[in-house]
């Protein structure tokens, strides 16, 4: 388990839907999966790791973003894996390095 008091690298990890439609169509099982993603996202926000995560609006193209901190890669890798939409198949996610460079009060 990551010690949030102990991180200061920031990670981002970019997710696109592997099937298109389902922003606009979701079936069951990928409506399940957006749902335990919202949840984990909103656990590591409670545990002070995750900064910020959203998703490009548009039905066609869209794509979303995950800024977190971790200590190390490997670390980042796992909080990626992790997510239950990564893992379950709804997205495909590339993580990289990233750091906040110009933030609004309270972000960063």
């Amino acid at each position: 388990m990551i010690d949030a008091m102990a991180v200061d690298a920031q990670w981002l990890y970019r997710i696109v839907p592997t099937r298109p439609e389902m922003t606009v169509s979701p079936t069951d099982e990928e409506a399940a999966l957006a749902s335990a993603h919202f949840e984990y996202l909103l656990a590591l926000e409670e545990r002070g790791i995750l900064i910020l995560a959203g998703r490009t609006q548009e039905d066609v193209g869209t794509f979303g973003i995950v800024i977190f901190e971790a200590p190390d890669r490997e670390a980042a890798q796992a909080v990626t894996d992790a997510d239950p939409a990564v893992a379950g198949g709804l997205f495909a996610a590339t993580l990289h390095p990233y750091r906040v460079a110009v933030a609004r009060d309270g972000l960063g």
